[in-house]
């Protein structure tokens, strides 16, 4: 019994720390729209850009609009993705409404400067939303019915988010104006981007591709100095018809450098491709020291 509480604890624990990063992105997300982008015209995509319109349009508070219309999506995000997405949505969304009604009186930290504006906007909130995502939450439903869409339709995902968000700003410039609308798209850019690199951190992977005349040898000097495994594809050129090893090898980001070290010192004519990779599962893929 004593043992399955000790165990139990550290959970609770991690879901509690979770909860609490979802709700500073939320805070963050509403600091960055209440501070920066609406009182200089420029606004948000998805959900929250419809809000910002609609506050705008009929007075009602922007917090209540983010809650109401966010509500579908969050129906979707657990139908779709699951009980604790939607639950961790849910504080993120409830965060983001009670966060814009406390920081609305707030006066805008920069003003008349249309490009500082978009990007330190951008980044703000790209920070925030990341930091809910990152934690397991989101903080505007679009997203959901574009992985939803893209099930159903030959498009992909970032397609239909690009997509859908194309309405979104045609209905702020309505409010905004067309200058306030590519403001709005910059920034939704910017805060995409953003998202991204918070989202990944520095622990994403990359998957090096390399031929080289010495195959053996780069094997055993990555094993040896990275501490990473590799694989071996026999490939054969298309105009000389030579065989060759093709060497297939997944890294952290962080060694990616070190990489390119051991490459050019081993073989500085050797060919090479190197690829994002979203996703790691399974093997013993962790962080080694490097040599």
């Amino acid at each position: 019994m004593t043992g399955q509480k000790g165990h139990r604890q550290p959970a609770v624990l991690r879901k509690f720390l979770r909860g609490l990063m979802v709700v500073l992105g939320a805070f963050i997300t509403a600091y960055g729209l209440e501070a920066v982008l609406i009182p200089n015209n420029v606004s948000d995509g998805g959900v929250t850009g419809i809000s910002i319109v609609g506050s705008e349009l009929i007075g009602l508070p922007l917090g209540l609009l983010i809650a109401v219309l966010n509500i579908p999506f969050i129906f979707l995000g657990y139908k779709q993705i699951g009980k604790s997405f939607a639950i961790y949505s849910v504080i993120g969304i409830a965060s983001l409404a009670v966060g814009t009604a406390v920081m609305h009186e707030l006066s805008p930290i920069i003003e008349g400067d249309t490009l500082l504006i978009t990007v330190v906007g951008g980044i703000i909130i790209g920070f925030g939303m990341g930091l809910a995502l990152r934690n397991g939450g989101a903080l505007d439903g679009i997203d959901m019915l574009a992985v939803l869409l893209s099930r159903k339709l030959p498009f992909g995902t970032s397609d239909l988010i690009l997509f859908l968000n194309t309405f979104v700003f045609i209905i702020v410039s309505s409010i905004f104006g067309l200058q306030g609308a590519i403001l709005s798209g910059i920034a939704y850019f910017i805060a995409s981007k953003v998202i991204h690199i918070v989202e990944e951190g520095l622990s994403g992977a990359k998957t090096f591709k390399i031929i080289t005349r010495h195959p053996e040898a780069m094997v055993e000097t990555i094993r040896d100095r990275l501490g990473r495994s590799a694989t071996y594809n026999l490939v054969s050129g298309g105009y000389s018809n030579e065989q060759f090893k093709e060497i297939t090898c997944v890294i952290n980001r962080m060694e990616e450098s070190k990489m390119k070290e051991i490459i050019h010192e081993l073989d500085p004519s050797a060919f090479v491709m190197v690829y994002d990779v979203a996703e790691v599962k399974g093997g013993n893929f962790k962080k080694r020291d490097i040599h």
